[in-house]
């Protein structure tokens, strides 16, 4: 058994909301459970798919399973289930750069139709997202590496009613602390050296870290550390699904 393979209960937890596949006569189709440990497998590893241990059975049922279900928005839908009663107190927002490999290139419309840009690390794609004050996210969304911070945080914070907003000096804009303020929220967002002084709750603020270790536990998974894939909806379900793991582990702390 791989170390990546969901336990009995995170299987039972998750099962109901995964399609059934009817198959053929001549040709079953596979289990789904031995379906999903085989992409999580691919995720954690970042091998191809080729590589795929024959344990799993043949690699193009794995990726045409994975393929189907993130056309279909299965994986946004299992974590909508999961985290559909979290009530969120502090919303902490942040980005990343994910360096885009090679094979990323060449998906029809252009790179930039796939969330893909060249920035100071060459081309890249940009991960924001936001988490509650434990930690677990929120909202993930997905845009090209060169993409300034400020411009996804408006989607990040929209229709949340919380206490705080909690971001670095890269959010910093009078605009988007009153928006922020105007949901309700107080922002906690230090100043830039050239801007105006601003008051913030600093102890507040040293719980930004908390996004910092999300994105470092994401990261851990090599289909997200690096971009492969072509397209942003197959990579961005990537992150998904991991996210979906980081909510699994804590139903089982809990």
């Amino acid at each position: 058994m791989y170390q990546q393979e969901l336990s009995d209960s995170q299987w039972a937890r998750v099962k109901d909301y995964l399609p059934a596949e009817l198959g053929r006569a001549c040709r079953p189709a596979r289990d789904n459970r031995q379906m999903v440990n085989a992409i999580l497998y691919i995720m954690r590893t970042g091998a191809p798919w080729r590589y795929l241990p024959k344990e799993y059975g043949p690699w193009q049922s794995a990726y045409t399973r994975y393929s189907r279900w993130t056309k279909a928005g299965v994986w946004k839908m299992v974590l909508g289930e999961l985290s559909k009663d979290r009530e969120v107190k502090n919303l902490l927002i942040d980005s990343t750069y994910v360096k885009a490999h090679q094979h990323s290139s060449g998906a029809k419309r252009g790179q930039a139709a796939q969330a893909i840009g060249r920035s100071r690390g060459g081309l890249t794609s940009k991960i924001h997202a936001s988490v509650d004050d434990i930690g677990l996210p929120v909202d993930i969304f997905l845009s090209a590496g060169q993409t300034n911070d400020k411009v996804p945080a408006w989607c990040l914070v929209e229709g949340r009613q919380v206490e705080y907003v909690v971001a670095d000096k890269a959010y910093e804009s009078e605009s988007l602390v009153t928006f922020i303020e105007a949901h309700g929220a107080q922002a906690v967002i230090p100043p830039r050296r050239c801007s105006k002084p601003r008051d913030y709750d600093r102890e507040i603020y040293k719980k930004r870290n908390l996004i910092e270790r999300f994105f470092n536990k994401i990261k851990h998974h090599r289909r997200i550390a690096t971009r492969y894939d072509k397209l942003a909806r197959n990579y961005l379900a990537w992150v998904t699904l991991a996210v979906i793991l980081l909510w699994l582990g804590f139903e089982n702390r809990t």
